[in-house]
């Protein structure tokens, strides 16, 4: 089931299709694409025009209608600067050029923007108008704009052009509650990952904030029920930027499972709806993640939304997400965002989930694959009668053609906590996904209330939360003891694993998803593992006061 040819052959993005080599003639059309595949077609396409992008994005583009060069106005794409004092120059060129300049020089990273036919003389690259399969019109290019001659030595690198990012949410797989003992409860929660013992101490989220960022809304009848029945005190969500319209169950299950385990933190939901309309979704999220950190500097923050594979980009679009990132991530904020459901194939459309995966279907989530986002893959998970843990192993349901994702980046280097990390895939040292996991199997998931039933959650978006949660607790432990919060945790979460006084993580030896297997210590499908919180808390503050009793 998790295997089979390519949707397409991406020489059609190409000017023209080349011929099968005369080896090949005779060979069924199922052995010729498999043939291909082995091959390396989309290198082959690559060499005859260096700068036609293939992959999901031609992808995207080939599933679209072509409706002939652009007539926006404001067409736009992310550069990334060599050197931001010399910013100056690119404001000159593209004065020159019929366009103009925003961003955060200081930052490293600038929009050029202007008339669709104006960008595209300026970069040399065709710019036209397509309408997608759900009837948005958005401007693209089919090729990838190279550094124009002017700029090299100011201008590092270049984003893509592309007025629409596809977007979704990490399936929160909620299931009606008629499995498993009724679910995990709150005390369940936090004794199946040894959090308890902070709870005890009276670590319960107060004076905390947590950040969660939505597409869906709500119901706060859900919200006083799921109280009302798990013995904690009611609460209601601070929302930000309005209330979205739909509801998927998503939003309901992060508040809840937060809740569960720091049921005194301040809960606040952010509409990350605005980011997705219109073009420019990687720039409006950074505005996003600042505006968020004005306002709650410190949160913790949990993400279980998409805005599309990675591949779909380059790191320079991703500029303004990574220095909004890192600017919170200095005043203690810590991120957690969901790796996917989709077993590995995070860069399958879901338009075309029927149609059997190939090589462009294996990837990682954009916002995800930042090195600096803590990102959680997810487990099933197996307690004894009385709550406490037995054991665990990679999710994944093949009938469902669900499971954890992860992987090795297109985009990113290997950041210098995963220095040591070995992966059989990745060839050219690149940042490996996911960082840690949580429980994630809808049969073995969370209790939790939606649409005033009784249901059990899961996804990696349920493990998202259950990580930002469960920092909240380690961070006020932390805090009380002399230390401080973690930030950005990925850091001090690799050190642990390299060696600690107390064994932080349960490592997770056993299951796969589509593309790859468990194993001992770090594995692309649940990086370090789950966590054994006490520890954990324990083991950063000794590693916050220098101390070490290995």
């Amino acid at each position: 089931m998790m295997h089979g040819i390519p949707r397409r052959n991406d020489c059609q993005i190409g000017p023209r299709r080349l011929p099968p080599p005369p080896q090949w003639r005779g060979l069924s059309a199922l052995a010729a694409v498999a043939l291909l595949i082995i091959a390396g077609v989309g290198a082959g396409c690559a060499r005859q025009t260096p700068n036609v992008i293939v992959g999901p994005y031609a992808s995207l583009l080939a599933s679209s209608s072509d409706l002939g060069p652009s007539h926006a106005d404001d067409a736009q794409l992310t550069v990334t600067l060599a050197d931001p004092a010399r910013a100056e120059t690119l404001t000159q060129w593209a004065g020159d050029s019929g366009l103009w300049i925003r961003g955060r020089p200081d930052d490293g990273w600038a929009i050029v923007e202007g008339a669709a036919e104006d960008v595209a003389r300026a970069f040399d690259v065709p710019i036209h108008d397509y309408r997608g399969r759900k009837g948005q019109v958005f401007y693209a290019s089919t090729q990838q704009p190279s550094i124009p001659s002017p700029l090299r030595g100011v201008v590092s690198g270049v984003g893509r052009i592309n007025g629409y990012t596809p977007h979704g949410m990490a399936s929160p797989g909620l299931l009606p509650l008629d499995v498993r003992w009724g679910g995990l409860t709150p005390d369940g929660l936090l004794q199946a990952y040894n959090a308890n013992p902070l709870a005890e101490l009276g670590f319960t989220g107060k004076g905390s904030t947590i950040v969660i960022f939505a597409f869906d809304s709500v119901d706060q009848a859900d919200l006083d029920l799921f109280a009302d029945t798990s013995g904690l005190p009611r609460f209601t969500p601070e929302i930000i930027d309005g209330k979205p319209e739909e509801q998927h169950g998503e939003t309901a299950m992060d508040l809840q499972v937060a809740h569960a385990i720091a049921p005194d933190a301040r809960l606040v939901v952010v509409n990350a709806r605005p980011t997705v309309q219109g073009d420019g979704a990687l720039e409006k999220i950074g505005r996003m993640f600042e505006d968020v950190d004005r306002r709650f500097p410190g949160a913790v923050w949990s993400l279980s939304i998409g805005w599309g594979c990675e591949k779909l980009f380059t790191a320079a679009d991703l500029a303004p997400v990574q220095a909004a990132l890192a600017a919170a991530q200095k005043r203690g904020t810590s991120a957690f965002d969901a790796s996917g459901d989709t077993a590995g194939l995070e860069c399958k459309s879901g338009e075309d989930w029927s149609a059997p995966p190939g090589p462009d279907d294996i990837g990682l989530d954009a916002i995800s694959s930042i090195p600096a986002m803590t990102t959680v893959g997810g487990t099933t998970l197996s307690t004894s009668p009385r709550g406490q843990w037995v054991g665990e192993y990679a999710w994944v349901d093949s009938p469902l053609s669900q499971g954890t994702s992860g992987g090795v980046s297109t985009l990113f280097d290997r950041p210098p906590w995963q220095d040591r990390l070995s992966a059989e895939r990745d060839t050219e040292h690149r940042r490996l996904s996911p960082d840690v996991s949580a429980v994630s199997d809808p049969y073995t998931g969370v209790r939790l209330i939606y649409q005033q039933t009784e249901v059990l959650g899961g996804g990696t978006s349920q493990a998202a939360p259950i990580w930002a949660a469960l920092t909240v607790l380690m961070n006020q432990y932390l805090v009380a003891n002399g230390g401080r919060p973690l930030g950005n945790a990925n850091a001090m979460l690799y050190r642990v694993a390299a060696g600690a006084s107390r064994p932080g993580f349960r490592d997770i030896v056993r299951g796969g998803n589509a593309v790859d297997y468990a194993g001992p210590g770090y594995d692309l499908v649940s990086g370090l593992g789950t966590p054994n919180v006490y520890n954990l808390a324990q083991n950063f503050l000794e590693l916050q006061q220098g101390i070490s009793r290995r």
